[in-house]
């Protein structure tokens, strides 16, 4: 995918993720989410964030948060959720469907990443059936493969041949397992274990 293209997913995948939000009852809005630890809502806020990172606010997050990361972002995350009323959250959401930023050392291809899997986070636990566009899915998986933090797919999987039935999509060597490019990419990001689709065709 082209950015253009890659650009054009992402704003997709922010108006489903607000239709879905949308209709749920305020209740859902402290369900746990698939991230260890986050609430639906913080993850909503993690994606708000995250569409406007400038460098001097992840600057002074790091700082915040002694330099380490995944602590800045998690805990950025749920401090505004925590500030933010649900009505608030979806509008800001909303109003990011268009933004075409990135924080540095990232891509487009990495916005499209995290809505992908963000969505899921929100979703399974919920119950709720999310469809992943597969060339959207595919474009993630590779952005993910060919990098090293935060998942480092390459050297969790090794020994392992992951071949997507329903896209162009093939990665690593060994021992093959196929499924379709959106439990890959679920795989690739950690949120299911490899084990659990050793048979899934």
């Amino acid at each position: 995918m082209s950015d253009e293209h890659v650009w054009d997913a992402v704003a997709a995948e922010r108006r489903s993720l607000v239709r879905l939000l949308e209709d749920l009852p305020e209740s859902c809005w402290d369900h746990p989410s698939l991230c260890d630890g986050w609430r639906v809502r913080d993850v909503v806020a993690h994606v708000v964030l995250s569409a406007d990172a400038s460098l001097g606010w992840i600057v002074r997050e790091l700082i915040r948060a002694y330099g380490s990361l995944d602590r800045a972002i998690r805990d950025t995350a749920i401090r505004h959720a925590d500030r933010t009323s649900t009505d608030a959250l979806l509008a800001e959401l909303r109003a990011g469907i268009p933004a075409r930023t990135t924080a540095l050392g990232t891509t487009p291809a990495d916005r499209l990443m995290d809505l992908l899997v963000h969505g899921q986070d929100i979703a399974v636990p919920l119950g709720i059936a999310r469809e992943m566009p597969t060339a959207a899915a595919r474009t993630a998986a590779i952005r993910i493969w060919t990098t090293g933090a935060p998942f480092h797919a390459r050297k969790k999987l090794r020994g392992y041949r992951l071949i997507a039935s329903d896209a162009d999509w093939s990665a690593g060597a060994g021992h093959p397992i196929t499924a379709p490019i959106a439990i890959l990419l679920m795989v690739l990001t950690g949120r299911t274990e490899i084990g659990a689709i050793a048979d899934h065709r």
